[in-house]
């Protein structure tokens, strides 16, 4: 055990004394639940898609095993380091959403993703977590150099990747975008007239983005005037969690998963609600909304506004993923296709996940001696 020893010197030691291990606990804990429920939900819609039982099940396996690594890789970079990553891969992912435009394949109206050497890849994931590091680097920039335009810049840089969203189209990503990016403008001590014209300017674009895009218009319209009318796969959650109730009908014993299309990815929240009934529904929203809440209560207590910005930064987008995930499925909001981090199956999800969740844990570790903490 003396390589986990407080007088081992050794960057895994350090890197074990100085993580968040509640943090830590609470996201491997998201990601055993997920693996559980891709693991029941897959196998049939395998069938449906004439595959083998547990073509998903093993294809999640090998995202997870990805996934450990980056989370736990990310975790213990230097600050320094998780900047130039942030940059880097936002060049990278841009490019790969540039080329969506011209060589990604459509689904559902959306062109969001594109093969890479027989994998499939949705770029805008990954663009998520890098733009509130980055945009978190140039707001600190901002209050360190007087002459250094950060606001400027990092309103060039929302505007850039929105505007990329906007074409693949991606509403719902360009919502959370917008949300996570103005949340992070408040905490850096945007004047309140500024926050006002920044919601009516977002309210406006969402109006425009009702008027303007189909597919957006008929989710929004059905969800405001379907008079109690709900899409097949709306319908089938609804009657998944009526199912469930309480305590659930079982592991394994669900069976609206047999006639709904999506019930391994964005709807995998309606299967937790029929197999294991209400006390998951809650656990989960417990487990996400502690991360949330530790997250921000960590950075708040950070002289470094870097690490400030990009935690709350990290965890709002977090949490508010999870929660129009679980409200879509609930029908609170108008369905929308986005995974339940960690939780859902698929590749670029849950690799995106952990890059997010790695960058919080690397920038929330107690580290009195400074890597560059005070930098």
């Amino acid at each position: 055990m003396t390589l986990f020893s407080r007088i081992n010197t050794s960057k895994l030691s350090n890197w074990w004394w100085t993580v968040d291990k509640l943090t830590l606990s609470l996201v491997l804990l998201i990601i055993f639940i997920g693996a559980f429920l891709v693991f029941s939900a897959s196998p049939a819609v395998a069938r449906t898609n004439n595959f083998a039982d547990y073509h998903f099940i093993k294809k999640q396996i090998v995202f997870i095993v990805g996934a450990l690594i980056i989370l736990f890789s990310t975790s213990m970079m230097r600050l320094t380091n998780i900047r130039r990553l942030s940059i880097i891969c936002y060049i990278v992912f841009f490019g790969l959403m540039f080329l969506t435009l011209f060589f990604g394949y459509s689904t559902k109206g959306a062109s969001r993703w594109i093969r890479i050497c027989g994998f499939t890849l949705q770029p805008s994931e990954f663009i998520k977590p890098t733009f509130v590091v980055v945009s978190a680097w140039l707001l600190d920039g901002s209050k360190k150099f007087e002459d250094f335009p950060g606001g400027l810049l990092s309103a060039a840089l929302f505007l850039l990747t929105v505007t990329m969203l906007l074409l693949q189209p991606d509403i719902g990503m360009t919502i959370v975008i917008t949300a996570v990016w103005g949340f992070q403008l408040f905490l850096a001590g945007l004047p309140m007239i500024l926050v006002v014209g920044f919601g009516v300017i977002a309210l406006l674009g969402g109006i425009g983005a009702y008027f303007t895009f189909d597919h957006f218009h008929d989710r929004v319209h059905q969800f405001l005037f379907s008079k109690g009318e709900l899409s097949y796969q709306v319908q089938k959650s609804m009657e998944a969690f009526e199912n469930g109730n309480l305590l659930g009908r079982g592991p394994g014993e669900g069976t609206v998963k047999l006639h709904l299309p999506d019930a391994h990815t964005d709807f995998i929240f309606a299967v937790a609600g029929e197999e294991f009934g209400v006390w998951l529904c809650l656990l989960l929203i417990i487990l996400f909304a502690v991360i949330v809440v530790r997250a921000l209560f960590l950075s708040l207590k950070d002289k470094n506004l870097f690490i400030v910005y990009a935690v709350a930064g990290l965890a709002a987008l977090f949490g508010l993923q999870g929660i129009i995930n679980m409200a879509s499925t609930l029908h609170i909001i108008p369905t929308k296709g986005m995974t339940l981090p960690f939780i859902s199956y698929g590749g670029s999800s849950i690799f995106s996940s952990a890059l997010s969740m790695g960058m919080l844990l690397a920038l929330t570790r107690r580290n009195s001696t400074a890597e560059d903490k005070d930098v």
